[in-house]
């Protein structure tokens, strides 16, 4: 039985947006890193809390979860962002790069029906600061076919909290309760 996926976005979530003053917050550090594409003289500067990667570790190290990364920066995240949390290198949601201008051209986050593809009936707690009424809607039809879904939406500017890794962890365990009391069937042996 496979644990759920944990996807992690990453803008908005370990890289915090800016207030209107342009400020970020007080617990991110700055780094500046060359994604995939850039020349090493134009880099991008991103702020990253150097707590969030223990957090992370913390839940991971559970087993209750499987970590995919689920962000616009596809391997980069592995590569650039990953080592600089102390990560270990994680799988990602290998997402097209959408030509569009608004991140729900259809009324719902443009990676969510990659994601549906990708993650066929499995499981999965998202991680993302930009779902509409329509993922939510679309989590709760998942669940009720029998693939539980979890989304979780931290406000972009301050990031992810403890409290949104509590809440995954907490989901997950009872999820893993769930499956492991429900009775198994019964085997040929036992149903003649």
């Amino acid at each position: 039985m496979r644990p759920p996926y944990l996807l992690l976005d990453i803008d908005g979530i370990l890289i915090p947006f800016p207030d209107a003053d342009g400020s970020t917050p007080a617990t991110h550090a700055r780094y500046d890193v060359v994604p995939t594409g850039r020349s090493a003289d134009d880099p991008v500067t991103i702020w990253l809390n150097p707590a969030h990667g223990p957090m992370l570790m913390d839940v991971i190290s559970t087993g209750l979860v499987t970590p995919v990364w689920c962000t616009s920066w596809r391997q980069d995240a592995t590569t650039l962002i990953g080592p600089l949390l102390d990560l270990p290198p994680l799988p990602h949601v290998d997402l097209p790069r959408p030509q569009i201008t608004t991140s729900h051209p259809n009324g719902y986050l443009w990676k969510r029906d990659h994601v549906d593809a990708w993650l066929g009936d499995a499981p999965a707690v998202w991680i993302d600061d930009d779902f509409t009424s329509l993922d939510h809607s679309w989590a709760a039809e998942r669940t009720a076919r029998g693939a539980a879904t979890l989304l979780i939406q931290p406000d972009p500017r301050a990031g992810l909290q403890a409290e949104h890794l509590a809440e995954a962890r907490a989901w997950a365990g009872r999820l893993l309760a769930v499956r492991t009391a429900a009775p198994a069937a019964p085997s040929e042996t036992e149903a003649a």
